[in-house]
């Protein structure tokens, strides 16, 4: 399943996804949109220090990474806990520039594709 993207503007009321998430119910932007992304946030169970995101293992986050430009600034958003040493990789995985936790930024080294 290929993401689609919506526009999101504050207040504006949210509708119930296909995997039951809240998710904007603007008109929808279709799976190519991301390339005009600079900032993307992506979910993720865990992330190593080689930016090696731990997904649930769809893949659609991974697809959709392939499509962004090369200089946006990929990021997820986890707790400390949930930074690792290593996470399995396998040769279909994006990876992310950032990780953000409640302790703050953590750069990663460049995703090489």
């Amino acid at each position: 399943l290929d993401l689609d993207w919506a526009r999101h503007v504050a207040g504006a009321p949210l509708r119930a996804g296909d995997r039951g998430l809240r998710e904007p119910a603007g008109t929808r932007l279709g799976v190519t949109a991301i390339t005009e992304a600079s900032v993307v946030v992506v979910p993720a169970l865990a992330v190593d220090r080689r930016g090696v995101r731990l997904g649930r293992g769809g893949g659609s986050y991974d697809r959709a990474l392939a499509r962004v430009r090369p200089e946006a600034f990929t990021v997820a958003l986890l707790h400390d806990g949930e930074v690792r040493d290593r996470v399995p990789a396998e040769p279909h995985d994006r990876r992310v520039r950032a990780v953000i936790t409640p302790e703050g930024l953590l750069q990663l080294p460049a995703p090489t594709l």
